[in-house]
Parts: C-alpha cells; structure tokens; sequence
C-alpha cells in the first residue's frame, strides 16, 4: 500500500447492480443508508489477509469518518467517538 493512502477514507454510494472494489490491505466497512435490505457478495484474494491496526483505520482516517455512523456501529455516546476522533493516531504496525 502507498504511504499516502494511509488511513485515506473511501466512500462510494451504490445502486442496484453498482460494483466496488476495496483496496487491497485497507480496513473497509459496508453501511446501508437505504430503507430496505441490501445484499452484498464478497470473494477474498487470500487466505491471509495480514494486520490492520483498526483504531488507527477507523478514529484516524482522512477525512474523518461521520461520527454518526460510528455511534451507531460500536454503540457508543458521541462524545466517546469524538474523543477517539480527535486522538494522535500513529503507526504501531
């Protein structure tokens, strides 16, 4: 992975039929924003997918993921998500 893709945040909004491609060595997480159910279908390129410091992917990425959304994934008050948030996280891989 390229230095300056480090802990760089990707966002893409899907349709029906829309394909995305995570990064290969970067954290990645699927929200559905949608009022119905979605399906998704995911086929891995390794049995080893290595270590990703996921502290550092998640409260450290660039730009910043939406606190909203990670209120509700490790439900947390916000304040604790922007506490994480405003944390120096650095590289202890």
């Amino acid at each position: 992975m390229d230095a300056t893709q480090k802990n760089k945040l990707f966002t893409k909004t899907l349709h029906p039929g829309d394909v995305f491609v995570f990064p290969e060595g970067l954290i990645h997480f699927q929200f559905n924003i949608g009022k119905t159910d979605a399906v998704a279908f995911a086929g891995l390129s390794s049995q080893n997918p290595g270590v990703i410091t996921i502290a550092n992917t998640v409260f450290g990425s660039d730009p910043p993921i939406n606190p909203d959304v990670l209120t509700r994934v490790f439900q947390v008050e916000k304040n604790v998500v922007d506490h994480f948030q405003a944390q120096f996280w650095y590289d202890n891989n």
